[in-house]
């Protein structure tokens, strides 16, 4: 066995608090938080503005949900499954964000700290 094969082989030492404050305080780590925040709390919001929208039409404007869009089917019906499609849309963007932004930013901050490729 050579030494780099001895080298490859040895387990590698576990970070600890220190090389995670560092980590944490570096300006990698701050731009990944800041790119997180700058997708997270806007759509958090929209959602949230959303589903409470719907909620408050739901408690006070019954003869609007109420009002038939087609058949049988009504307008609060419609705007119940909307919630659904748009929480589904929702997480497709943060997948397609994390997986571009993201997670390429982390894997070097990752790869970083515990020395291995991720």
């Amino acid at each position: 066995m050579t030494d780099i094969d001895a080298a490859a082989a040895a387990p590698k030492p576990t970070p600890d608090a220190e090389d995670f404050e560092t980590v944490r305080s570096s300006p990698q780590f701050q731009e990944l938080r800041t790119r997180l925040r700058r997708f997270v709390f806007p759509m958090t919001a929209i959602f949230l503005v959303w589903y409470l929208g719907y909620v408050l039409l739901g408690a006070y404007a019954h003869d609007f949900m109420a009002t038939k869009a087609f058949g049988d089917i009504n307008i609060g019906l419609l705007l119940g499954l909307a919630q659904f499609v748009s929480t589904f849309v929702i997480t497709g963007l943060y997948v397609r964000f994390a997986g571009r932004q993201l997670d390429p930013r982390a894997a070097v901050i990752r790869e970083r700290l515990e020395g291995t490729p991720a």
